[in-house]
This record gives C-alpha cells, sequence and structure tokens, in this order.
C-alpha cells in the first residue's frame, strides 16, 4: 500500500462526493441519441480509484472476487477474467484443442457449426485453431441459429457447435445442447450480448462447455475492456488459464508461488526432472490477462447489473409497443421460453420498404439517432474470409436478408423515454418516406 488507510479513505470521499452525474438536456435533432454507452456512478469511479491507489496493477483481490462473483451471478463453477471478449473466444475454443483433453481434443481440419450472420471473434478462433467453419443459416425475428440447419450440417469431422446468442436473445438452448449431447460435441457458448438473460430460468452463459461474456463499453456491464470465460469442468478451467497465461503449465495465481507444493518435481516433455515448474510450457498460448483496475470496475458494475437488465427489458417493451402497427418492418422475437436482457432493438425492412436500410438509417442519423448493422452480416462476403476454408450447409437466404434489410436501434440503460421516443418518431418518419 503506497497510501495510509486515512488518506485512501479521504480521497474515496471526495471522489465519491465530487462524482458528476453525465446526463444533460435532451435537445431532438442536436443532442445524439447514442447506440449503447457506459453507464457508470460514483462507486465506479470510487473502486478505481481505490485499486489504483493500491498499486497492484495486474490481477489481485479485486480480479479474485470479480471472477467469484461472476460465477456465482451466471452460476457455474468459474470464472477466468481476461483482457477483452475476443481474447475470452480465442482461449474458449482453444482450451478445447488441449492434448490434455485426451481423445475429445479439438485437432486441424475438424469442423465448428457457426451461423454465417455472426460477429467476427465468434468465428475467428475457429479458423485461427485450424479448424473449418461450417455456416449455417438464423431465424428471422430471433436473428438465432436454425436449429435445422445445425442439425443438418453435422458431419463424420463434426466436433463442436460455437454459436452466440444473438442481441441478447438466447437461441434454442434446449435443441442445441441435446444436439451436441446426443453427438459428442463441444459446446462454446458466445454470451456476449447476453449478460442477465435466461433460458428456462437459466442464464446464459451457464450451458456450454466453455462460455464467454464481453465488458467492452457498449455492453450490459462494462470493464473499459475485458471479458470472461466460464466453466464447469476443473479440467477445462485449467486449459483456459493456461492459454490466457502464456500456455504455462503451472496454475498459480499472480504473486503465488508451488501451489501445487512440488514446484520442483516435474518432469515434463524433454526438459530435465525438476525443471521449475512455472516455466514449463504445455500450450502454445498468450498474454490476455486483466489488470485489478478492470477488475475493481468490473466489481462495482456486477452489483447493478440486474437494474441494468430491467431497464433494458423496459426499454425493449417501451420500442415493440410503440412500432408493432408499424407497416414495412419486422420486429424482434423473444426466443420461446427465454427472458432476454436484449442489447439492442433489431428492426428488418420488409415489404415496400425492403432494400431502403441506406436512407432509413440515413435519415435518423441526421437526427444524430445512432443506428447499427447486425455486425458482420454475411461473413463469407467480407473480404477477410475470402479464402478461408470452410463448408456452408442449405441456403443462407435469412443471412443474405438480414445482411441487406436489418439494423438495430439502441435501448441501453444511458436511454431517456424522451430519447426513444424521439427514435420513433424518426423512423416512423423515414419509413413513411420510402
Amino acid at each position: 500500500m503506497y497510501f495510509s488507510d486515512e488518506t485512501v479513505k479521504k480521497i474515496k470521499q471526495i471522489v465519491s462526493e465530487e462524482f458528476l452525474d453525465q446526463k444533460n438536456e435532451f435537445n431532438p435533432g442536436v443532442s445524439p441519441v447514442p447506440v449503447s454507452g457506459k453507464v457508470l456512478d460514483g462507486s465506479d469511479i470510487t473502486n478505481l480509484v481505490e485499486s489504483s491507489l493500491e498499486g497492484w496493477l495486474t490481477a489481485g483481490r479485486y480480479h479474485e472476487e470479480f471472477q467469484r462473483g461472476l460465477a456465482k451471478y451466471v452460476g457455474v463453477r468459474n470464472a477466468t477474467f481476461v483482457n477483452s471478449g475476443s481474447s475470452a473466444n480465442l482461449i474458449a475454443l482453444s482450451a478445447l484443442t488441449s492434448p490434455k483433453l485426451g481423445k475429445r481434443a479439438l485437432k486441424p481440419l475438424d469442423e465448428v457449426i457457426t451461423v454465417a450472420a455472426g460477429f467476427p471473434t465468434t468465428v475467428n478462433p475457429i479458423i485461427q485453431n485450424g479448424l473449418v467453419p461450417v455456416f449455417v443459416d438464423i431465424d428471422l425475428q430471433t436473428y438465432d441459429i436454425n436449429v435445422d440447419a445445425m442439425r443438418e450440417a453435422l458431419s463424420p469431422r463434426t466436433r463442436a457447435v460455437m454459436i452466440a446468442h444473438t442481441l441478447g436473445n438466447p437461441f434454442n438452448v434446449d435443441a442445441v445442447v441435446d444436439f451436441c449431447k446426443s453427438n459428442n460435441l463441444w459446446l462454446i457458448e458466445d454470451s456476449a450480448d447476453a449478460l442477465g438473460s435466461t433460458y428456462k430460468g437459466k442464464k446464459t452463459g451457464s450451458f456450454g462447455d466453455t462460455a464467454t461474456v464481453s465488458f467492452y463499453p457498449a455492453h450490459h456491464i462494462t470493464t473499459g475492456e475485458g471479458g470472461a470465460v466460464f466453466t464447469n469442468s476443473p479440467l477445462i478451467r485449467k486449459q483456459v488459464e493456461s492459454f490466457r497465461d502464456w500456455g504455462r503449465d503451472c496454475y498459480c495465481e499472480t504473486g503465488q508461488d508451488n501451489t501445487c507444493q512440488k514446484r520442483f518435481e516435474w518432469q515434463l516433455g524433454t526438459l530435465p526432472r525438476g525443471y521449475d515448474h512455472k516455466y514449463i510450457y504445455s500450450h502454445i498460448g498468450y498474454n490476455l490477462k486483466a489488470t485489478d483496475m478492470q477488475a475493481a470496475l468490473g466489481l462495482s458494475q456486477l452489483q447493478k447489473v440486474d437494474r441494468f437488465g430491467d431497464m433494458r427489458k423496459s426499454n425493449f417493451a417501451f420500442l415493440y409497443s410503440q412500432l408493432e402497427e408499424v407497416d414495412g418492418i419486422i420486429l424482434p422475437t423473444s426466443t420461446e421460453g427465454s427472458d432476454p436482457s436484449w442489447f439492442g432493438f433489431p428492426i428488418t425492412l420488409d415489404g415496400s420498404a425492403s432494400g431502403q436500410r441506406a436512407s432509413v438509417i440515413k435519415k435518423l442519423d441526421d437526427e444524430k439517432i445512432g443506428t447499427r448493422l447486425l455486425f458482420g452480416g454475411n461473413l463469407l462476403r467480407q473480404p477477410a474470409y475470402k479464402n478461408v476454408e470452410h463448408r456452408v450447409q442449405g441456403s443462407l437466404d435469412n443471412t443474405e436478408k438480414v445482411m441487406k434489410d436489418t439494423f438495430w436501434v439502441g435501448l441501453y440503460p444511458g436511454l431517456s423515454e424522451t430519447q426513444l421516443s424521439y427514435t420513433v418518431h424518426v423512423l416512423k418518419e423515414a419509413l413513411s418516406q420510402v
């Protein structure tokens, strides 16, 4: 500790008392309506300041407490905090390539079923590990994987399914889990957009062999940059941590030594017996650790996640009620049995409005209302994937529709009903002109 307890107490009190709420008066057409954003209060900044005053910049006490709190919230045995949701996806899949998993370990050219209408970092780890993505279509309205296409994509080379709960809407968990169990497949569950969403009463992130979440400022809670991997298997957790921590075989926490009580007794590979276990590497890994300051912010944000989720649901319900009678659009539908904590409000243009997305979102943009597309659209049309080895199962008609006609608007907790009402007003006006 670099400061006395009394000094730390005084600084925290000043920070808490002087924190200024950033909400300003909304001026339609002039003030922005962001599509997403962070929502911070004095307790968040206080935790950041206290962590920084301790001077422990890598993983420390906040890190451990945040991981425990996350695991308890999601309902899993373990949570591994990393520096981004993309890193979480990378090691959630990479861990399943570990030789320590025996015959079930994923090997180059094994196939992994995923969707073409997704975010790149749900697919990239498949390619980066020398595996073959098998792309299938989605269902319109839920925007999640079409389970019939998933079943038809099965081949003798299929070893895993890696998919996301799109915009926070849980995929058909029963169908996906049953398919994976029946065919001895790994399930990697990307819950980046869905923290707090539930399927039949269980939180997303608790269904996969590995699962992930993102804490980028746009998401349900934030650590700035950050993400996590969820696991129930102690064996898989060790591989997740190894890939996060340079690929080392040692599983000591930061600042600890000799957890195994035989640090100088191991003999692995062709190393001499007794080689320091802290410097034995079992995987081609990375350094994807997050800082204690990020964890401190996450710990504070985690106390608000349910309140944030309730506000997202309320904002979704408001937008839906205002748009359900509007012609020319397809509104989103929750997956049966689910209770989504929506990340955004997706809208697909249809009928006479189909093909007019550019003019609609330009009108919204002119009025300072933020929009986003459904991520990469059809990823196979993206330049990065031009020469990637892959397989497509069935048609991608809905993926093509989404690429051409879908966008989403914001509903995060930082938006007021006035801002949402203005979004509806401008959207209706834009649709009346196409």
